[in-house]
């Protein structure tokens, strides 16, 4: 769902000066007016503390919750209504990727993902979410029902979780933490395709290195994912949406120097080149398969994987998408044959294991989300 390009901050540095201007670093300020970037994370990324007798303000976290979820590009494509007995989310089609996605099957996925971080809250907050999808209005409504409090651990994760694209440390996982995401991941029909046997990684790498190969050499493609980066920390915190560089490891500078150089880095090799070094050093691959290949299928992919991606941040783990063998369409069904599920669509591709963390995505304020 996400995507990066991998500059060291000493080729980027040289390249800026080359190019006659300053290199500039991640702790470079803000323009006048605008939060610094760690204050606005640090705003951001937490549970709130509300009162559980104050319905409105519950329902208000609950959204706040929702919104930390991921999306495709960070585009945080949805809105959200709030009613006395129910949360609906809907989709905000202003904010589509028709390069990368357009059949809106990222997008769908990512109201799951919202729609399970709203859950996960729900129940610490002492409250029920029941998830039904209406096809016809093309909406999910989560009714609200009062219930124990239980304060999970997928719940705790929420503010923790991020979509760490970095390399990891190449240490496979045991075999109860691997049970464990499997369970998180159970339910709603959604399949699970675990991989961690090295011939298999690179049967994966292949598929991701041809897939990326077509986006590469697709001009809208590369397009639409420059519009969505962040070059600096100032625009990360005045837009609160898309792809900040430094969440991928890479420097902040100023907006039209990201943009100058953006062609200069991102290239076919360095990222091919990058996305082998990622794969051989996780544990594994995740791959999700929706029950059926609709809205609602997509959906439940994405419940599924947020909470596969919730338990491996309990677990200390990091994940990161992989989605060129489902992006492509011309891979899709070679790709399910070599999972062994012809005629299937597989809906999600992620690696994992240990690895750093890196600085937080950022989110919009709530009241732009609000129905």
């Amino acid at each position: 769902m996400q995507r990066s390009f991998r500059v060291t901050r000493r080729r980027f540095a040289t390249a800026s000066l080359a190019a006659g201007a300053p290199a500039l670093l991640p702790g470079c300020a803000p323009p006048a007016g605008v939060m610094p970037y760690e204050e606005a994370v640090r705003a951001l990324w937490r549970h709130g503390a509300v009162d559980r007798g104050d319905a409105a303000a519950v329902r208000r976290e609950l959204v706040r919750c929702a919104t930390l979820a991921p999306s495709s590009h960070n585009t945080q494509c949805w809105r959200f209504g709030i009613e006395p007995q129910a949360i609906t989310i809907l989709p905000d089609l202003t904010r589509r990727c028709p390069a990368v996605d357009p059949d809106d099957h990222h997008l769908f996925v990512s109201l799951g993902c919202a729609a399970e971080n709203l859950v996960q809250a729900a129940r610490a907050h002492g409250l029920e979410a029941s998830a039904r999808f209406d096809g016809a209005n093309k909406l999910l409504r989560l009714a609200l029902e009062p219930t124990a409090a239980q304060d999970s651990p997928l719940f705790q994760a929420i503010p923790r979780r991020q979509s760490t694209r970095a390399e990891y440390d190449g240490r496979p996982l045991s075999a109860d933490e691997l049970r464990a995401l499997e369970r998180a991941a159970a339910g709603d029909g959604v399949q699970l395709v675990l991989l961690t046997g090295k011939p298999a990684l690179e049967e994966v790498l292949a598929f991701v290195v041809q897939g990326n190969s077509a986006q590469m050499n697709d001009p809208a493609f590369v397009d639409e994912l420059r519009a969505w980066i962040r070059f600096s920390a100032g625009d990360a915190v005045r837009l609160g949406d898309g792809l900040y560089s430094a969440s991928s490891g890479n420097p902040s500078v100023p907006a039209w120097l990201g943009r100058l150089m953006f062609g200069f880095f991102f290239t076919e090799k360095g990222e091919n080149d990058k996305y082998a070094r990622q794969v051989r050093s996780s544990a594994g691959i995740a791959v999700f398969v929706g029950p059926s290949d609709d809205p609602a299928g997509r959906i439940a992919a994405g419940r599924a994987y947020e909470r596969f991606a919730l338990q491996a941040t309990a677990l200390g783990v990091r994940t990161a998408h992989l989605n060129q063998p489902v992006e492509v369409a011309a891979l899709r069904p070679a790709f399910a044959g070599f999972l062994g599920l012809p005629g299937r669509r597989p809906d999600l591709v992620l690696r994992f294991g240990r690895g750093p963390t890196l600085p937080p995505s950022l989110r919009r304020p709530l009241q732009a989300v609000l129905a």
